[in-house]
């Protein structure tokens, strides 16, 4: 099992949250609510206004999300569905654990703790983007009024 760290439309109450649910992809559980230990530039960019956190760590903000358990048949569909390695990178990032919500008490941590997950960031993004809003948090019906565009209205 692996930890892995999302923060835009895999996250609860996002457009894909449901592909985290699929036992078809996989298995997932949710740990934590938790946020990165170091800042970095969470954007919305592109013509489907796809959040992307840009690896460039020091930028940016301290950025929110979740943690969740992955069994390796999810970390594999993960990487397919975040198009590891061309426009996503999978990497290990450390968290800063806001609330645990895992119910296995030998893994529980303290709000405060810091630990490691693997992240979907990216290193391929055009340069404009760096100059684009940066957010602490994604949401696909925030204040920013860019409309998301899902995967199955694509052209």
């Amino acid at each position: 099992m692996a930890r892995v760290f999302v923060y835009g439309t895999l996250k609860r109450g996002q457009p894909n949250y449901s592909r985290m649910l699929d036992a078809a992809n996989g298995k997932a559980k949710l740990l934590a609510s938790a946020c990165t230990a170091q800042k970095h530039p969470l954007v919305i960019a592109g013509k489907c206004n796809v959040p992307f956190l840009l690896n460039v760590p020091g930028q940016g903000h301290r950025v929110k999300g979740e943690i969740y358990k992955v069994d390796e048949k999810m970390l594999k569909f993960l990487d397919e569905f975040e198009s590891v390695p061309t426009m996503y990178q999978r990497t290990e990032v450390k968290l800063e654990v806001e609330e645990w919500v895992g119910e296995e008490e030998k893994e529980k941590m303290a709000p405060g703790s810091i630990t490691e997950a693997f992240v979907y960031s990216t290193t391929s993004y055009e340069a404009d983007w760096l100059s684009l809003r940066r957010y602490e948090s994604y949401d696909s019906k925030g204040d920013h009024g860019l409309e998301y565009h899902v995967r199955e209205a694509r052209d």
